[in-house]
């Protein structure tokens, strides 16, 4: 019998610090679960009941030392229980290992060189098995993984709710249905579902990064674990530029995220942060990693004086990397490199086309030519239907129409830009800015 972790004493609202407890360890409670059942929609049952069994017993016990281990045991126990309890129980009993109880408190090292002990990853790969469609790929592992809920998810894929909560439904179903083994696949296969994994993390890190919803700004459980598998992966698939690229991408990202909130939690622009306080041992990390993703694939396109012609095709990873290096070099906002960036978001948009690529692109060339051409690229993606509830349009916008002195234009955009925003902490400073620039035109 695993002995309890001992508990502190209940806070004032046990029931919203048990939601966010949960809301942390659920990916790792459901990976770690789904190593035993077999499967992630009955783990994400098992997690729930989990949770249950906190709202029932931490009110009067007390939230425990280690919250995410006393949901991770709890749920371990009913997993065993159902195990069994199958009919099948023998074969059930055999993949888990002989020791039951000792293959649910530890996991022995692989005999693999090329297999990786971390039940996260492994979720990773299971969620991103092939016979998923890619959106329904995405949208199980930012639930199982991410912990997001259907409409923080929905608001990621700028899609309808009911679209992604039908994805996950039948993503859980179909992966039961053809019983989809909960390993990190081999050879071929692994690099068949690698692109979606890459996103996954990706889209994890972004949501921990600028949260699409909630009062805060950062959820930064969801940065770390999108950076740690991001490492993790890199280990394991050393060759495999994009991986690379991808945790180069992420340590740069994630080296500014303490500049990026004031003390009230309020979001810092990226010219206004302290630059002192960007994390120069992660800016090495991705300085690093960037290497190591140029040593194995075509080189990038060269700044002025740093080398030859570009050669090759780089991955949307790598030319992402290169951006956010471009920023991690500039000691102020003004030293940056705008041409450059401008020239690589032009990349990015020719090798991965997107709306919001050209959105990014705009605000490069509005720093590197000007608001006016920027404007104008801006003006097209109007029409665009996926971007019609993206905040972040009419915010860039605004911005061009305040650096051209439009102020009572920019205001409405910055208006539209807070009603889009779904997280507080922007809304606050689009409302902010549309105020500010209210203010201005009535002393003008």
């Amino acid at each position: 019998m695993e002995e309890q972790p001992t508990t502190s004493p209940a806070p004032e609202d046990p029931a919203g610090a048990i939601e966010t407890v949960f809301r942390i360890e659920a990916p790792r409670v459901i990976a770690a679960v789904a190593r035993i059942v077999r499967d992630v929609g009955i783990a994400e049952e098992l997690a729930q009941d989990a949770l249950v069994a906190a709202l029932e017993q931490w009110p009067g016990d007390g939230v425990p030392d280690n919250p995410g281990a006393w949901l991770t045991a709890t749920a371990k126990h009913r997993a065993i229980d159902l195990v069994r309890r199958r009919e099948r129980y023998a074969r059930k009993l055999a993949e888990v290992g002989r020791d039951l109880e000792a293959a649910h408190c530890h996991v022995d090292a692989p005999a693999d060189p090329d297999d990786i002990d971390d039940d996260l990853l492994r979720l990773v790969f299971t969620a991103c098995h092939p016979v998923l469609s890619a959106q329904s790929r995405i949208a199980l592992t930012l639930r199982l993984l991410g912990g997001l809920t259907t409409a923080e998810i929905a608001r990621a894929f700028l899609v309808p709710e009911a679209t992604v909560a039908q994805r996950i439904v039948r993503a859980k179903r179909t992966l039961a249905a053809k019983g989809v083994a909960f390993e990190v696949p081999y050879g071929p296969e692994r690099e068949a579902r690698l692109g979606s994994v890459l996103e996954v993390i990706y889209l994890i890190f972004n949501e921990g990064y600028a949260a699409t919803a909630g009062d805060d700004l950062l959820r930064p459980v969801l940065c770390e674990d999108a950076l740690r598998l991001a490492r993790v992966l890199a280990e394991l698939m050393p060759k495999e530029p994009e991986v690379h690229a991808l945790a180069a991408l992420l340590e740069f990202q994630a080296s500014r995220m303490a500049a990026r909130i004031g003390p009230k939690g309020e979001p810092v622009l990226l010219r206004d942060q302290n630059r002192a306080r960007w994390n120069r041992m992660l800016i090495a990390r991705g300085v690093a990693a960037l290497g190591r993703a140029d040593a194995v694939s075509p080189r990038l396109p060269a700044s002025p004086g740093q080398g030859g012609p570009p050669s090759g095709a780089p991955g949307p990873y790598a030319l992402q990397a290169a951006i956010a290096a471009c920023h991690a070099y500039a000691y102020t906002y003004e030293e940056t490199d705008w041409a450059r960036i401008a020239t690589l978001y032009g990349l990015l948009a020719a090798r991965s086309p997107s709306p919001v690529v050209e959105l990014n692109r705009a605000v490069a060339v509005s720093m590197a030519e000007g608001p006016g051409p920027a404007l104008e690229l801006v003006d097209r993606l109007a029409a665009e239907p996926t971007l019609s509830g993206y905040h972040l349009l009419p915010s860039v916008r605004g911005d061009l129409l305040v650096r051209l002195g439009r102020r009572a234009e920019a205001r409405a955009e910055f208006v539209r830009a807070a009603s889009l925003a779904r997280n507080e902490r922007e809304r606050q400073m689009l409302a902010a800015r549309a105020e500010e620039c209210g203010q201005a035109g009535a002393v003008g």
